[in-house]
């Protein structure tokens, strides 16, 4: 006699390759999603990676941040120490102008010149005297340019006053002093 099978032979089949889909397609998405996991953690280390040396470079940043703040500091104060230095050289130099000065105006006045006020201001000098004729003036010019310590003589004024005394006229002069700073530029600098 034949053999008959009556089981649900097509169902059987079809539940056998549908679990067989099934398993296909779940392993198919655990391999899917263990790549994924493999690809995210392995751009996550990089990442990390790529933000610890960017925070060691803030770090060192900082760092140097600090030193260029004590390097400007220390600039400044040599700066500072610098201008001090350049102001004592001044004044060591400047020490004697006043007897300087003095002579050297004894020397270059001439007979018949009166002086009545020096005033110093800075580095220049204001005589203020009278004069018995302005050739003695002009000499006294002369002498001042041939002079090393004096330069830049500027006669300001000349007033012939009649009511007093006819033969004598008042004078306003600005000379110069060869080498010497203005008192404000070695006042700025202490």
């Amino acid at each position: 006699m034949a053999y008959i099978n009556l089981l649900p032979w097509r169902e059987e089949a079809r539940k056998a390759k549908e679990k067989e889909y099934f398993t296909i397609l779940a392993l198919v998405a655990l391999m899917a999603f263990g790549l994924v996991f493999m690809v995210s953690q392995f751009y996550q280390a990089r990442i990390d990676g790529q933000v610890s040396r960017n925070q060691f470079l803030k770090d060192e940043i900082k760092v140097l941040d600090i030193k260029i703040a004590e390097i400007q500091t220390l600039n400044h104060k040599k700066t500072a120490l610098q201008q001090r230095i350049s102001v004592i050289e001044q004044l060591q130099r400047s020490r004697n102008v006043g007897t300087q000065v003095l002579n050297e105006i004894s020397k270059i006045v001439p007979g018949g010149i009166y002086l009545t006020k020096l005033d110093k201001q800075g580095s220049s000098i204001l005589l203020i005297g009278k004069s018995e004729s302005n050739n003695h003036l002009a000499n006294m010019i002369r002498e001042i340019e041939a002079s090393d310590l004096f330069v830049n003589a500027v006669l300001e004024s000349i007033i012939s006053n009649d009511a007093e005394s006819k033969l004598l006229s008042e004078f306003k002069m600005r000379v110069r002093i060869e080498g010497l700073k203005d008192e404000t530029a070695i006042q700025g600098a202490k």
